[in-house]
């Protein structure tokens, strides 16, 4: 690259600057890749909150044992990123392969010094993360985000509408069911609707026949109680409020007699620890999860990548903050 120009660092650019300048994908993808090892630091600074997430980047490959004949896999598609959720950083790195043993490699790399920084580590409700930082990270305090506690009440309530409408019509819900027209609603926050607009949704579902609409009445209720539960998060609830909404919702579970409603009790006990840490703390992991949105449009904007070491080089480029942008080429 010339010297003294400015590149941003992005998959698109680097094919409009092989186009620009009339030179082969190689010659630029290696100045690329020379560039990005120059600008990026070798190692991140220290964090007080890291988040972990995974990404698919596409199918794995299998190949063939030649001594077993069983089928390994050559290639695992999964990457997992590592967010800097406290600071300014941004995607921290990526290990590939979604095992627990991917994510102790990765921060194994880190001295002892960084880990010891890292005060809490957000994650979804995944047992291969939370293994691996019981191992590696002692010390952190795990913390659930919501996002997926609301995503998974919300699945919770579909899976008994649609459960409930099998067993009473024999077949699935379809335009004409008013249980089926009204999924979109049940699964939205009441407290981001109009007083009148709820009234009319537990209006309707009062109207449906018994079997159907008190199932889902009662699912509905249990999904709000669990938000309602979520949303103090940030407002510093004392201890009886957090046990008052707790109980009501675990109550209701129990009242409802629904297995749908019970999985969904029992998955908020296993991961209570946890979920009580985000109610103290309010730390998501959003960062995660916007990194993963870009990491997927510079995916589309290079066509796929073959190869999961360049994707690895040119999404951090993207995504870590210090790297993004205009860069003077070194």
């Amino acid at each position: 690259m010339r010297p003294g120009r400015r590149w941003p660092i992005r998959a698109r650019t680097v094919v409009q600057a092989a186009r620009d300048y009339a030179l082969s994908w190689p010659v630029v993808a290696a100045a690329f890749t020379s560039h990005a090892r120059a600008v990026l630091p070798a190692q991140p600074e220290p964090v007080q909150a890291l988040g972990i997430d995974e990404i698919r980047r596409g199918r794995p490959r299998w190949i063939p044992d030649e001594a077993t004949g069983i089928w390994q896999t050559a290639v695992d598609r999964w990457h997992v990123g590592f967010v800097d959720l406290s600071g300014k950083q941004g995607l921290l790195g990526r290990a590939e392969g979604r095992t627990a043993q991917a994510v102790i490699d990765w921060l194994a790399d880190r001295d002892q010094a960084w880990r010891d920084a890292v005060q809490y580590v957000a994650i979804d409700m995944c047992t291969i993360f939370k293994s691996a930082i019981r191992r590696v990270l002692p010390q952190a305090t795990l913390v659930v985000d919501h996002f997926h506690l609301v995503q998974l009440a919300n699945q919770t309530l579909t899976e008994v509408r649609r459960r409930v409408t099998v067993t009473h019509h024999g077949r699935r819900g379809r335009k004409g069911n008013r249980e089926w027209e009204l999924r979109n609603r049940l699964t939205r926050s009441a407290a981001r609707m109009r007083g009148e607009h709820v009234d009319a949704l537990l209006d309707e579902l009062s109207n449906l026949p018994r079997v159907i609409g008190a199932p889902i009445t009662v699912a509905w209720n249990t999904k709000e109680d669990l938000l309602d539960l979520l949303a103090t998060a940030r407002t510093r609830p004392d201890r009886e409020q957090v046990r008052d909404l707790l109980y009501r919702f675990y109550r209701r579970c129990a009242d409802a007699d629904l297995p749908e409603l019970q999985r969904l009790a029992t998955t908020v006990e296993t991961w209570w620890p946890e979920i009580l840490a985000f109610l103290h703390t309010g730390i998501t992991n959003v960062g995660s999860e916007g990194t993963n949105r870009v990491i997927k449009t510079i995916a589309r904007d290079a066509y796929g990548f073959r190869n999961p070491g360049n994707q690895r080089l040119r999404t951090r480029c993207a995504t870590t903050r210090r790297a993004r942008g205009h860069l003077d080429a070194r």
